[in-house]
């Protein structure tokens, strides 16, 4: 992948991870990834409409899922997709916790552990400090 389109990815998306929005600024332990939204293995293209900005914690997690099951349905459903789906149509913040609102938000909060307890104590400082979810 080349730097241009490195840079086109970090740009559209803000610095902010795609999934659970953290910013790259408050994230002092990782770099955020350029994560293929379709795996490479699943022959998903290195091009702009299957990347998205993904911070450690949420890549690390998805690995190459595309699909997983929503917790309250036990349905099969496919993930998050940055490119395709609207973030708002899918997920709502109550405080800390990301609310999955739709059975790809849940399973995608879910398979992500985006409200792991360490995850929501990080957003309930930046909360405390204005920097969360719009600083």
């Amino acid at each position: 992948m080349d730097d241009t389109l490195r840079d086109h990815v970090r740009e559209r998306a803000a610095n902010r991870c795609e999934y659970c929005r953290i910013h790259q600024d408050h994230d002092a332990f990782f770099t955020f990834h350029v994560d293929h939204i379709i795996a490479q293995q699943h022959r998903g293209p290195t091009s702009a409409d299957n990347l998205a900005l993904s911070c450690y914690r949420c890549n690390s997690h998805k690995g190459p899922n595309i699909a997983s099951i929503d917790p309250d349905t036990k349905a099969m459903v496919p993930l998050f997709h940055p490119r395709r789906d609207v973030w708002a149509d899918h997920f709502e913040w109550n405080g800390p916790l990301l609310v999955g609102r739709t059975p790809i938000g849940r399973a995608t909060v879910a398979l992500l552990c985006i409200n792991h307890p360490d995850y929501v104590l990080l957003r309930e400082e930046l909360i405390d400090e204005g920097l969360f979810p719009g600083g």
